[in-house]
């Protein structure tokens, strides 16, 4: 199928479903710079894994008395590969170019996420200087001369020859529900609060914005639930995971149940605003004045737009599309933006994703990976512009509870 024509059919499923379901104008909703309707429910069940939560990740920090505790009470004193078997690759390859499977904080060069297997912090390195996309296959600029495979024009800076190199077998499958997250668990962080927690004020926050479990009807863990599809009506309790591909696509319904199936609930504006500026009231987590790139909350590139490869007004009826977040550099991995961290060490409550508070009206707050500063700077970002049953590619969330 040629471009033109996939533009041409992914328009007219998008006017179907427009007109079944309801579309957003992006011009009525200026509040939000990602409109539109979330509102088509996933029809992709994640595959079950066997086990759920069995194998620990290594905290960053730890506990009061030195130890990270995982949720089977055990100590921990690092990162693990997750519960995946046999051997896992430690080559890869993005257009041709040969890469190293690497722990993200050892790669001096460009990060793909899922091409390594194992933990979503082992991650594709790869010595290009700059990372593209088409339709969803993950590409490297380059000389259309050295480009065996797919060469596309526009997706790329610099002269007419640099064009993005990709191979169009490598395209993410919306069909698919990856579950990166399997293996990984909570841990203690402080015992004042209950696992995957820190101590804000007089309450407890997530350290890092949630991920999905999946419940079986006596709310045992069945596995991981896929952080790219809405969890629907599906039971699910979240977690708050260290170096875990974060929960997207989840309205502020969805996200208020997996708060209390934790044990735990949205947290209140007011909690959530006290947790992301600390004591000192600041405007980012780490400080009044912004640093970009600090967070995850400036990518270049609009990935709605890179991924249906028009800025057509029908692609704002697609934001719950499951490969937006799968592009490279859009969603980070929890905890990846090391210096992106609150007073109370709480991560990413600026960029990456949106963040749901308890709000009946509808908020969320913190912007995302691509825009942190339409609807105010930093910690003071908040969208108004929603109910709580809207939910996009940008959405996710954090709990807050009691101290223990």
């Amino acid at each position: 199928m040629t471009a033109e024509a996939a533009i041409l059919l992914r328009a007219s499923v998008a006017a179907l479903l427009c007109a079944l379901s309801g579309c957003t104008d992006p011009a009525e909703n200026s509040t939000h710079e990602a409109t539109g309707t979330g509102s088509v429910e996933s029809s992709v069940s994640p595959p079950s894994t066997d086990g759920g939560e069995t194998t620990t990740s290594g905290g960053a920090d730890s506990t009061d008395d030195g130890a990270a505790e995982s949720s089977d009470g055990s100590s921990s004193g690092g990162t693990t590969q997750g519960s995946s078997t046999g051997d896992l690759p430690t080559d890869c390859e993005v257009a041709t170019v040969v890469g190293q499977c690497a722990d993200f904080t050892e790669c001096a060069g460009s990060l793909y996420q899922g091409l390594c297997g194992g933990p979503p912090s082992t991650q594709c390195c790869v010595d290009v200087e700059e990372v593209c996309s088409v339709d969803g296959a993950p590409g490297a600029c380059m000389d259309v001369a050295q480009c065996p495979l797919r060469s596309t024009a526009g997706q790329c800076d610099g002269p007419a020859n640099v064009q993005c190199c990709t191979d169009p077998a490598s395209a993410c499958d919306p069909m698919a529900a990856p579950t990166p997250n399997d293996g990984l668990t909570e841990e203690r962080f402080s015992r004042a609060c209950p696992l995957g927690m820190i101590a804000s004020d007089d309450f407890c926050i997530d350290r890092y914005e949630a991920s999905l479990v999946e419940l079986d009807g006596m709310g045992g863990v069945v596995g991981s639930w896929s952080p790219y599809h809405t969890p629907g009506t599906t039971s699910v309790r979240a977690v708050s995971l260290e170096h875990a591909i974060p929960q997207g696509y989840i309205s502020g319904t969805q996200a208020a149940a997996a708060c209390t199936a934790a044990g735990k609930q949205l947290c209140t504006d007011a909690q959530w605003l006290r947790a992301c500026q600390g004591a000192a009231g600041t405007t980012f987590p780490y400080g009044d004045t912004l640093v970009q790139g600090t967070c995850n909350d400036a990518r270049a590139k609009h990935p709605v737009i890179e991924y249906f490869g028009t800025a057509a007004e029908w692609i704002w009826s697609e934001l719950g599309h499951p490969c937006i977040s799968q592009l490279p550099e859009s969603l980070a991995i929890t905890g990846q933006h090391e210096q992106c961290v609150t007073q109370d060490g709480a991560f990413d409550m600026v960029g990456n994703l949106h963040e749901w508070t308890s709000d009946p009206a509808g908020t969320f707050r913190g912007g995302f990976y691509v825009d942190t500063a339409l609807n105010g700077p930093g910690c003071l970002y908040a969208t108004t512009a929603h109910n709580t049953e809207h939910w996009d590619y940008s959405t996710g969330f954090r709990c807050c509870a009691d101290p223990l």
